[in-house]
């Protein structure tokens, strides 16, 4: 793999980190600046709401520029919004550097799933994106409760320097690191790029995406509540479970990055059970800890297998759309990242109790298990391998 690839890595780490930080700092955030906690919540949504607009947004603006301008713009006004978020006394000043550090973070995945697809051979795309996901997984292994920790230690500041920190030492990785490319002569038209979403080959992986994620955020959002709840575990044992599930993400990914352009359907076929068992397995495993822990370390892995493999899946569909492939992928995400954690607290609000999400979580992934066997009776289930070895994509070098 392509040392630039391992940059852009580097950065989604950043962000990542900065994205899931909050969970921990939310209590003293909120009391540094005078506010409730529920209103110190809402730096969270707006986070969620800036990803869910911003990629295909950030991917439009930037389709005529140089992809490294395009990486390089982003991250650095990531790293001045936190900057900004360390310094400011205001919280609606805070809150609008979440949306500004937002729609960078969707602008600069979009157009780095797309980079680091041209990065690599065009059969190597499932290796690439497990890479550049990596970043992801490995931000709530490392970055989460290094966050916390130096929260603890320096105050709730510090983790957004450290953060913008990051982000520099990464823009300035990538401006070395990362050949420049013009912007192509003739750049595919938007409306020809964005007619592509009526095709149900693309359609299919990203409708797919977004319910595994939704699952997944459904679940994981609302898991400090069980953790600390039925499992008996108290607040030291949150950590440890948000770690366990970091460690199966990174190794789902690492997994499906070796195997979703090649063998796209083993990983759908074996993870996608795993992933519908799982789920209610959290729940009735809720007051006993060690099973409810092992359990997490798996469903980290086939969520994260599953949907980087799906996304995988939607590049490739998106081929005819050069410019927003990686917007497509990123859009489809971070739709499942906001409506996930909605579904689970309106769970949470009808009564159903701390598990309540992990039903959430089986629902939603029995829908896509419905959708997804529907597409194979029907015949469309080509485009994610789940058909015959003739649909798997072969090395063209």
């Amino acid at each position: 793999m392509p040392l630039p690839l391992f940059l852009l890595a580097l950065a989604v780490f950043a962000m990542g980190t900065s994205e899931f930080m909050l969970a921990g700092l939310l209590p003293d955030l909120a009391a540094g600046f005078g506010v409730p906690v529920g209103t110190a919540g809402l730096l969270t949504t707006a986070f969620a709401a800036g990803l869910a607009v911003g990629a295909p947004l950030m991917a439009v603006l930037a389709r005529r520029r140089d992809p490294r301008t395009a990486l390089l713009l982003s991250v650095l006004v990531f790293a001045a919004a936190h900057v900004v978020g360390a310094v400011t006394t205001d919280f609606g000043v805070l809150l609008a550097t979440r949306v500004v550090a937002a729609l960078a973070d969707a602008g600069f995945l979009a157009v780095a799933l797309t980079t680091a697809a041209a990065l690599v051979a065009p059969d190597r795309k499932g290796r690439a994106l497990g890479v550049l996901l990596s970043g992801t997984t490995l931000a709530t292994v490392l970055g989460v409760p290094g966050g916390a920790a130096l929260g603890a230690l320096l105050g709730p500041r510090a983790p957004f320097w450290a953060v913008a920190l990051l982000c520099v030492l990464a823009g300035v990785g990538l401006l070395r690191g990362l050949p420049s490319r013009a912007a192509a002569d003739g750049p595919v038209p938007l409306r020809r790029e964005l007619a592509q979403l009526a095709r149900p080959a693309l359609l299919l992986p990203m409708l797919l995406a977004a319910l595994v994620n939704a699952a997944t955020f459904a679940g994981l959002t609302f898991l400090a509540p069980v953790v600390t709840g039925p499992a008996g575990l108290g607040e030291r044992g949150v950590p440890v479970a948000l770690v366990l599930f970091g460690l199966g993400s990174f190794a789902g990914v690492t997994v499906a990055g070796r195997l979703a352009d090649r063998h796209p359907g083993r990983v759908l076929a074996v993870g996608g059970p795993l992933l519908l068992a799982g789920w209610p397995a959290l729940a009735l495993a809720a007051s006993r800890p060690a099973v409810l822990l092992a359990v997490l370390l798996v469903q980290g892995a086939a969520a994260f297998a599953v949907g980087s493999t799906l996304v995988t899946r939607v590049l490739y569909a998106a081929g005819r759309a050069p410019a927003l492939a990686g917007a497509y992928g990123t859009a489809s995400l971070n739709t499942g990242a906001a409506v996930g954690p909605l579904l689970g607290s309106a769970a949470l609000g009808a009564g159903g109790g701390p598990v309540a999400p992990f039903w959430v979580g089986a629902a939603l992934t029995a829908v896509a298990s419905v959708v997804a066997g529907a597409a194979v009776a029907t015949g469309h289930g080509h485009g994610l391998g789940l058909r015959s070895r003739e649909f798997e994509v072969r090395r063209t070098v």
